[in-house]
């Protein structure tokens, strides 16, 4: 299972997603332009030393890391979505895509997933924190594939 954050624009969440890539056994991948330097102090106090136990790659853009995805599954998490991510069956090599902070994913990129779903929320909130969805997304599908750490 991998993480793929697109166009992330705060440090701190990276760091966040980067810790919980490292306790849950998820490579994560960055897909640049980032909205932030990579040697942001801000990433390493949320990474911790977690920093050290998770493969990061950094892609120069969208193409760049869809030619590195092959046959893999790439799974959009948007609130655009009506589908439900606690409907939706994952598969262990699966990559989770989040948009930027700010405005998500274009549509093009949207139209490149192979399937897109949602958590579900209430009406009444526009939308949850980049690693707390991402933590949520992450354990449904490790948990779905019987893939949980421990």
């Amino acid at each position: 299972m991998r993480i793929a954050l697109f166009e992330p624009e705060i440090a701190g969440n990276v760091g966040a997603v980067l810790r919980l890539g490292a306790c849950m056994g998820a490579a994560v991948d960055l897909i640049e332009p980032m909205g932030f330097a990579w040697d942001d102090r801000r990433v390493r106090r949320a990474a911790m030393d977690y920093i050290n136990h998770v493969t990061v790659t950094r892609h120069a853009g969208f193409d760049a890391f869809a030619n590195t995805i092959g046959a893999q599954r790439l799974v959009l998490f948007t609130t655009k979505s009506t589908h439900s991510v606690y409907e939706f069956a994952f598969r262990p090599d699966d990559i989770l895509l989040f948009g930027k902070e700010s405005a998500g994913v274009p549509q093009a990129i949207a139209d490149a997933c192979h399937a897109r779903v949602r958590l579900p929320m209430r009406p009444q909130v526009r939308s949850m924190n980049l690693a707390t969805c991402t933590a949520l997304a992450l354990g449904e599908a490790l948990r779905q594939t019987e893939t949980l750490p421990g």
